[in-house]
Formats: structure tokens, C-alpha cells, sequence
């Protein structure tokens, strides 16, 4: 059982809530979306064919107990579920990023799914499955990315479509399965903008920054 990689590194976890830690980073090949703002298009195609043992051995000479799974898409690769459960057996918090238009529901609800709902300025609001905001568990995430105010009020729109009923702005927290992120593409909405519009609409979701572009402005690959 072999799985399609393109890294394998250790870095700062920058998009979740558990941004700031040491992490290990299993990006996988392969994407099938092609969204305006990637910052990883070398993972289309560039591979390495890799047993779950192997990319074990690789995890376990880091020494972190953080692991996160991402991509390119994860759950193109049928093995993925396999490598999730592998890592999980062997006593690692798992992360696994995905781009919101596959069913997570094939991953153990042990693993904390990130699932991103593709915007307006992605591309490709139309490839959404919107059937994994009723497979949340509290220990996932939601994440939107956002590039312009269309953006936040498309995700802003969908949270209290699909949450809660009343007007904007509400003083009361929503009640949602999973934490909501907010995050802007860096270059592209300034993140001071995106902050009065969340105060201004009451909208109790996280202000999330890439930490890793902060800290690495010019990197590429391994960051």
C-alpha cells in the first residue's frame, strides 16, 4: 500500500488552531481543484511512491507528536483513511487539511479535519460538498479563505444560512459543531479589514493568519 508524496517536512503549523506548534508536514500529490490563490501547485504532479511504513519512519524521526496531512487533496488517494488511522495507532495528534469538496467522513473522527469551503474568489464556490458541515465533530475545523469582501460575506452568509436564523449582527455566540476560521490570503486582503468586518457583524469565528508566511515570506517548498 503505497501513497503518492510530495514532502515530507517539519515546520510551524500555521493554519489551525493549534497554529504556533512544532508539526510534521505530509503533503500529498495531486489536487483536483485549481484555486486562483495556491501557493503549492508544485504538489500537482511532483511525486514519490511511499509505503505507509516508510512515511512512518520519516514521522518518527522528527520527534514531534503533531502530524498534519495535506495536500494537493488527500482524499484523492484511497490509502489516505489507511495512513490516518496508521498515525493515529501510533499515538500522534492528527490534522488532515482538505479542500471541502470531498466526503471527510471517510476519516476517522480521531483525526482533526480541517475542511476548507471554497469561496467566490477560489474559483470554485460550485465544487463544495456542503454535505460535510453536518459531518463536523467538535474537534474539527471549518476554514474559510477569503479575498475580498465578497468572500467574507459569502462565508458569513452560509454560517448563519446554515446555523442560525436571526438578522446581523447578533450580540449571541452561534452555536456551530466545529470552531470557524477566517482567513485572509496574504498579499490580497489586509487582515486589518477583515477584522472590523467580523466586529462590525458580530461573527463569533477566529481571525486566523498564515504564521508560516509571516515568519518565511520568500520561502517555497518545506515551509
Amino acid at each position: 500500500m503505497h501513497l503518492n508524496i510530495s514532502e515530507i517536512f517539519y515546520s510551524i503549523q500555521g493554519e489551525s488552531l493549534y497554529a504556533g506548534l512544532p508539526c510534521v508536514f505530509i503533503r500529498l500529490s495531486g489536487c483536483n481543484l485549481r484555486c486562483a490563490y495556491c501557493d503549492t501547485q508544485y504538489a500537482y504532479n511532483g511525486q514519490k511512491a511511499m509505503s505507509i511504513d516508510e512515511i512512518l519512519d520519516r514521522v518518527e524521526g522528527f520527534s514531534c507528536p503533531l502530524v498534519e496531512i495535506t495536500g494537493g487533496e488527500p482524499l484523492l488517494q484511497d490509502e489516505t483513511p489507511a495512513l490516518v488511522d496508521a498515525l493515529l495507532a501510533k499515538g500522534y495528534l492528527v490534522l488532515m487539511e482538505t479542500n471541502g469538496s470531498m466526503d471527510i467522513s471517510r476519516v476517522s473522527k480521531k483525526c482533526v479535519r480541517i475542511v476548507d469551503i471554497k469561496c467566490p474568489g477560489s474559483g470554485h464556490v460550485d465544487q463544495n460538498d456542503l454535505a460535510n458541515l453536518d459531518r463536523l465533530s467538535p474537534v474539527d475545523q471549518l476554514k474559510f479563505v477569503l479575498t475580498n469582501r465578497t468572500d467574507y460575506e459569502f462565508a458569513r452568509d452560509l454560517i448563519f444560512d446554515t446555523w442560525q436564523q436571526e438578522s446581523l449582527p447578533v450580540p449571541a455566540p452561534i452555536p456551530v459543531p466545529a470552531p470557524i476560521l477566517f482567513s485572509p490570503v496574504h498579499g490580497c486582503l489586509k487582515p486589518t479589514d477583515l477584522a472590523e468586518w467580523i466586529l462590525a457583524d458580530h461573527l463569533n469565528v477566529r481571525l486566523h493568519l498564515q504564521m508560516h508566511k509571516i515568519l518565511w515570506p520568500e520561502a517555497g517548498r518545506g515551509r
